[in-house]
Order: structure tokens, then C-alpha cells, then sequence
């Protein structure tokens, strides 16, 4: 299929070169041309110097950018996405946004007789390059019939989770979630470190039980060695916590450990660690102030 990927960070490169590996004609945007160019270097394809003339041809156009309003700007601002798509082509955002924004930009592709989806993902860096993803999904059932193949390229598990908005508020769940395993494994961890118990040993043992999770098998030993400089960035994290926070202002919903953990993260930022990954909500308390 012809196709066009916007937004080449540390998700959307790799994303973006399953897609050229998969055989698909790929077109790229970045917001740095230099980033772009590279890109095209090693998987082929073409850049383009704006999201509408990286969209202008393809039959499915994904984008992974920032924040709202980097959506806004990228898929209905000057030169975005929708204003050079062809009738018929679909927008699957993978970004990490609000619902609110997913409702916006679907009316306005709809609008256009386009077709567009939410869809962030979850699976880190390590996802995205090893085409391992989930991807949550909002929108129109055929909609998301036709592109569910494409993908796949990337994902282990592609799933429909409702209407438009529905994939955003599905990764606003997935974020509370780890929002919460992540401090208690932190001060398990230290709790370990104070009983004078050997923490990876602990870590062993409970892992093969019901304490079990994917932060404790994937973080509990760099957590341990005090080690941070990889992974999610507690800067992005924040994001994503605030896009909870306030749709659960909105829906009423109760957060406290969500918003508690928002502010031990706040916390981290303030020690200059804001790209440092969201496991370093342990040395919060080995290294106390």
C-alpha cells in the first residue's frame, strides 16, 4: 500500500521502518528534514517537506507526535495531514493524547470524507523496534477493518476498544495502571533495601508468584543498580498523568494513587530527572533529601 508516516521520534522511527520493511511504499514527515532524510536512507521510501504533501498519495496515513496540540498542528493545521489527503484515506493517530482532541480531529477527516483513528500504544521503545506494540483503538468499525492488517506490522494484539476516543481513554487506563505498579514496586524495592534482604533475590522469589508484572520483570533489577538513563521519560509519563487527571475531573472519576504518584514524579523532575525513566520513582526514597 501506498502509506506516509508523521513524526519520526523514538516510536514512530522504528514504526515507520516495519512498515518499509513489510513492502509498503512509505512516505515520512518529520518535523526535522535531517531526521527524515535519515530515515529514508536506511529503509527507503521519500520525505516530504509537509504532513499534506507526505499524505497527498497514501491510502493510510499514521502520525506519532507529541502532545494535543502537536496533533492539531500536524493533522488539521497549515499544510497538515487532512488538507492533502485524497478522499477515502484514513488518519490513524498513534499518539498519546486526550480523548477530546481524537473527537476533534475525526469529526473534522469525517468532514472531509476521510476516515481516522485513535490509536496509542503501549510497549515503550523496545515495542516499537521490535514490532511488539498494543495498540487501543478508537473510531468507525470499517474503518478500523482496513487497517488493522497494516497494523499489525508493529503490534502483537490490535484491538477496537469503541468509538472515537475510546483508544485514548483505553492508554489513560493503561497509564493509571502503571502509574500505581510502578510506586509500589519502588517501595518494595527499597523496603527490601531496609530489611537488609538481598533485592534481586526478593525480586526472584516474588516474581514467580502474584506479585508478578511487566515493571517488575523488565525494571526491578535496573531499579535495584539505580539505573534510569533509558526507557519512558518521566517528562513523557507526566504528560500522560495530566491527560488523566483531567478527564477524570471531567467523568468524575477518583484517582488518588494517580495523583499522588503525579507529584512524586513532579518530584523527579525537580532533581533533574526528567528524562530519566519512570522506574526512578525508587530513588525518591533510597536517596531521600
Amino acid at each position: 500500500m501506498k502509506l506516509a508516516f508523521l513524526g519520526l521520534g523514538v516510536m514512530g522511527y522504528p514504526m515507520a521502518g516495519h512498515l518499509a520493511r513489510a513492502g509498503h511504499e512509505v512516505t515520512v514527515y518529520n518535523r526535522t528534514p535531517a531526521k527524515a532524510a535519515q530515515w529514508v536512507a536506511a529503509h527507503g521510501g521519500k520525505s516530504a517537506g509537509t504532513p499534506a504533501a507526505a499524505a497527498a498519495d497514501a491510502q493510510i496515513v499514521m502520525m506519532c507526535v507529541g502532545n494535543d496540540d502537536d496533533v492539531r498542528n500536524v493533522a488539521t493545521g497549515n499544510d497538515g495531514a487532512l488538507s492533502g489527503m485524497a478522499r477515502g484515506a484514513i488518519l490513524v493517530d498513534h499518539t498519546t493524547a486526550s480523548a477530546e482532541v481524537a473527537r476533534e480531529v475525526h469529526a473534522a477527516a469525517k468532514a472531509r470524507g476521510l476516515g481516522f483513528l485513535d490509536a496509542p500504544v503501549s510497549g515503550g521503545q523496545a515495542g516499537a523496534e521490535n514490532g511488539k506494540l498494543t495498540i487501543m483503538v478508537g473510531g468507525d468499525d470499517d474503518v478500523y477493518a482496513t487497517c488493522e492488517a497494516v497494523l499489525a506490522t508493529y503490534a502483537r494484539a490490535v484491538t477496537l476498544m469503541g468509538p472515537a476516543g475510546a483508544g485514548q481513554l483505553t492508554k489513560m487506563v493503561n497509564q493509571i495502571c502503571i502509574a500505581g505498579l510502578v510506586e509500589a514496586l519502588s517501595e518494595g524495592v527499597h523496603f527490601a533495601m531496609r530489611a537488609n534482604l538481598d533485592p534481586q533475590r526478593v525480586l526472584d522469589v516474588i516474581s514467580k508468584g502474584a506479585a508478578q508484572s511487566w515493571q517488575m520483570e523488565n525494571r526491578g533489577k535496573t531499579m535495584v543498580e539505580d539505573k534510569f538513563d533509558f526507557g519512558f521519560a518521566v517528562d513523557w509519563m507526566r504528560k500522560d498523568l495530566a491527560i488523566c487527571l483531567s478527564e477524570a475531573r471531567r467523568n468524575g472519576a477518583m484517582l488518588p494513587v494517580t495523583a499522588l504518584v503525579d507529584q512524586r514524579y513532579a518530584e523527579v523532575q525537580a532533581r533533574g530527572g526528567g528524562r530519566w525513566d519512570t522506574s526512578s520513582l525508587v530513588r525518591l526514597l533510597n536517596q531521600p533529601r
